[in-house]
């Protein structure tokens, strides 16, 4: 997603903020400010204003956090790992290392988030209308309270990958049987959900811009028209992805894999490894033999970290990432498994292993040639 940075950590996840988030902060801060302040609380300074409407922003996004630990919380219950909270421009996501294991996993996990937003708005609303306070936090509780019920209420769109897609996706999954199928359904919805925010919000702007609708509705039709093409796109890009993993999910490693591997031995030197190897046979890496035994892989990127200076006196042992059964798979392991299993292990390339020794080699390079040899596009 670009830029981000840490703020805080919860259940053990990473608390992030994006770039953009920044951005529609001093957005909401302003239009508080400016605008929903003054009206309900007349009179005041105008550094107050800022000042509270800096403070509600802050906790706007702390009920985005609570939406996205909601989804958070229930995915740790199935053991899925949470690699990072995310508030960006559009609001939060978290982020997920796998998959929910089957359609009821994914509709918990799906319908947490809005359970939260609801559970967090009828509280605040009630506060409002039962608590006898400062008309200061009168209006910020009704503030509060009504962007849960919005927030809670938006994300229920089923259109993936809304909250309500992922719950119209487990629908699917558990009618169809097939995970992929389902989320390519979900996806189009979505698709044609982001198509209609997309033209509403365009036609807020130009209601606005010809006199025909309030001036104010410009800045708010040009938000959904954002998120309306946010979500469309977001949704065309999980509709490709799951064709993805469809096609890959049908082929094996022994589809993928390269049969004739070139290998280095250990006690080459680096020099040597560039000039008869990396060069003249153009590959990003190359599985390392010492004595008949794979010992290691090494890679362009570990001859680069190593000063040219040193390249004839270094040999590939030294520069090699040791083995670990993270860099290898077996013949019967799905393509699929194969390019999850490098994502999540940070390798671009497997060693494929049939009776201990070395049948073959699957790279992502590979991957994506055979995708592209069978018009998927990545």
């Amino acid at each position: 997603m670009g830029p981000d940075w840490q703020i805080g950590r919860v259940f053990g996840i990473p608390i992030k903020v994006h770039l953009s988030w920044f951005l529609v902060f001093g957005f909401v801060t302003w239009s508080l400010a400016t605008g929903y302040l003054p009206e309900v609380l007349p009179g005041l300074s105008a550094s107050r204003y800022w000042g509270m409407g800096g403070t509600a922003a802050l906790l706007l996004f702390g009920s985005v956090v609570l939406h996205e630990l909601g989804h958070s919380y229930v995915a740790l219950r199935y053991r899925i790992p949470i690699e990072q909270i995310t508030l960006f421009i559009f609001g939060g996501v978290a982020q997920m290392r796998r998959e929910a294991p089957g359609p009821k996993a994914e509709f918990l996990i799906a319908i947490a988030g809005p359970l939260v937003s609801f559970t967090l708005g009828g509280i605040l609303l009630g506060l409002v209308a039962t608590v006898n306070t400062g008309q200061g936090l009168v209006a910020l509780w009704l503030l509060l309270g009504s962007v849960n019920l919005q927030l809670g209420l938006f994300n229920l769109i089923p259109g993936f990958p809304l909250d309500g897609g992922r719950v119209l996706r487990a629908g699917l999954w558990a009618w169809s049987g097939n995970y992929h199928r389902a989320t390519r359904q979900a996806s189009l919805v979505g698709q044609g959900f982001g198509l209609v925010l997309g033209l509403l919000g365009l036609g807020l702007v130009l209601g606005a811009s010809t006199g025909l609708m309030p001036g104010p509705l410009a800045a708010n039709g040009g938000w959904v028209a954002l998120i309306g093409l946010f979500l469309f796109s977001s949704a065309k890009g999980s509709r490709r992805q799951a064709t993805l993993k469809a096609a890959l999910e049908q082929a094996s490693v022994v589809d993928v894999m390269a049969r004739e591997v070139a290998t280095l031995p250990a006690d080459l030197s680096v020099a040597d490894a560039v000039a008869q190897h990396f060069l003249p046979q153009g590959h990003g890496g190359f599985p390392v033999m010492d004595e008949g035994r794979l010992v290691g892989m090494v890679a362009v990127q570990d001859v680069q970290a190593l000063s040219q200076s040193l390249w004839p006196w270094r040999r590939v042992r030294d520069i090699m990432q040791p083995w670990s059964p993270a860099m290898e798979t077996g013949r019967d392991a799905s393509a699929l498994a194969a390019l999850e299993q490098m994502q999540r292990e940070d390798q671009d390339r497997l060693a494929v292993m049939e009776n201990g020794q070395l049948a073959g080699l699957v790279t992502r390079d590979g991957i994506a040639r055979f995708l592209q040899l069978r018009g998927v596009r990545m």
